[in-house]
């Protein structure tokens, strides 16, 4: 049963006819006490509370309702609602343990997906003391493009089989190159979403002034070189997942715009006045901090709230060394498939010197590392001095940094010579870059624009 907490019997009787009409049955309370008295009670499975009980619009209230109910039934998902548009307040009641919030005049699609995905979070909460194997797990979900079966990556996949199935927004947080992008694509891969579009976007190369084009799309004239109209990317992902890879790196105008489409999935094109709605599952990722932004007051809070009903932290690949041999063996195959080399193993000395590596880049790092080995090996096994070789070079190429000759290069050639270098180091990574070379991201993008140089 689902209890539904709002002082106007119009509000309680529409939101109890949209429920029954999709097979929930609810009850309703018009004040505190009846809702904690039903709560006793009746002990439902999620409640819908709005914030406010009289002319007061502070939402003190609806906190303190919230409070008691989680006092009283803790592991009840509760849904926040309110007439006044304070997302601030939605966010300070997500802090104090409600499961989502929507804001009145609400969306009959939306508040049945929030529902619908609440209960079922619910119902998967209750987690095994212990992990299930890599073969339970692999009979139930498709995970074929994961590699892995140790004890933190098991929990990791455990948790998106679960999730997968709900519409939940879901954070996926780690180091560079540790698979977040393999996540996402599992967790649509296993949604009812699977058969419908899964787009990927890059927000770490979509600079501000190309923001509201790129990802709402634009029509013919909107600006100078728009010669036609374009589709956004969450016009591309209607239906299906859309992959928000680096978050972190939004900046803030953009952040508001992203909001919007996020809180009640409509939009504008770029150039037309007419609203679009969209239904997307949204799946983000970084490998920023995102609370110590939003402290430093770089990162909204209620847009972490909206994408963070779910957080899946990936371990780095240090964490997880037993899965090493596992992953260099599949990075050998591909190679030497790619590179039309017959090379079949790596000899045990050096399969025990990869999992005493440290690897700061991750499965990326490992990845290239197997692949230089491969190209520079000439013999159908790889031995430790082949891996030494690779590191050797990469050391060079390291100190290759050396400056030029007096006269020989201006300051923007060297410049642009730098960024380049830098972007190739970190992988594209904008964010290091720009930190690597003691530049805010702005500050970044204004150089790629002068030198013409792609992301």
């Amino acid at each position: 049963m689902i209890l539904i907490v709002d002082d106007d019997p119009s509000i309680t009787a529409s939101l109890a006819l949209l429920l029954k009409q999709h097979g929930h049955r609810s009850a309703s309370a018009h004040s505190v006490d009846e809702a904690l008295g039903a709560i006793r009670s009746e002990r439902p499975s999620l409640v819908i509370q709005d914030m406010n009980f009289s002319r007061r619009t502070t939402g003190e209230e609806g906190l303190a309702l919230l409070s008691a109910i989680r006092a009283e039934q803790p592991d009840v998902p509760v849904i926040l609602m309110t007439a006044w548009g304070s997302i601030g307040l939605a966010v300070e009641g997500m802090k104090r343990g409600a499961a989502d919030f929507i804001t009145k005049p609400w969306s009959n699609t939306l508040l049945v997906q929030s529902v619908e995905t609440a209960l079922k979070l619910a119902e998967t909460r209750d987690v095994a003391a212990e992990a299930p194997s890599r073969a339970e797990l692999d009979a139930k979900f498709d995970f074929g493009k994961i590699i892995g079966s140790d004890p933190k990556m098991l929990r990791v996949l455990e948790l998106i089989g679960r999730v997968a199935p709900t519409e939940a927004s879901v954070l996926i947080m780690g180091e560079s190159g540790t698979g977040k992008e393999l996540v996402a694509e599992a967790i649509h891969a296993n949604s009812r979403r699977r058969g419908r579009p899964f787009v990927k976007v890059n927000l770490g190369g979509i600079s501000s002034t190309l923001f509201e084009s790129e990802m709402f799309g634009h029509v013919r004239g909107a600006f100078t070189d728009a010669r036609q109209d374009r589709k956004g990317r969450f016009e591309v992902a209607d239906g299906g997942t859309i992959f928000l890879d680096e978050i972190g790196e939004v900046d803030q105008s953009s952040q508001v715009k992203l909001l919007r489409v996020l809180q009640d999935r409509t939009y504008e094109v770029l150039g037309s006045s007419r609203s679009r709605t969209v239904d997307v599952r949204v799946v983000s990722a970084t490998n920023r901090a995102l609370h110590d932004l939003v402290g430093r007051g770089e990162f909204r809070e209620d847009l972490l709230y909206r994408l963070n009903l779910i957080t899946i932290q990936l371990p780095p690949l240090r964490e997880r060394r037993t899965d090493i041999p596992r992953l260099a063996s599949a990075f050998l195959a591909m190679a030497a498939e790619i590179y039309a080399r017959e090379v079949e193993v790596i000899a045990p000395r050096a399969m025990e010197w990869l999992k005493t590596q440290n690897w700061p880049g991750n499965i990326r790092q490992l990845r290239q590392t197997i692949e230089r080995a491969v190209v520079m090996s000439d013999a159908n096994e790889l031995t430790l001095d082949d891996f030494i070789a690779v590191r050797d070079l990469e050391s060079r190429e390291r100190r290759d940094a050396s400056l030029p000759d007096a006269g020989t290069m201006t300051l923007d050639e060297i410049e642009r010579g730098m960024i380049v270098k830098c972007l190739q180091h970190y992988d594209g990574n904008l964010s290091r870059v720009a930190e690597a070379l003691g530049l805010s991201r702005a500050a970044l993008y204004r150089r790629l624009e002068k030198y013409g140089i792609s992301e």
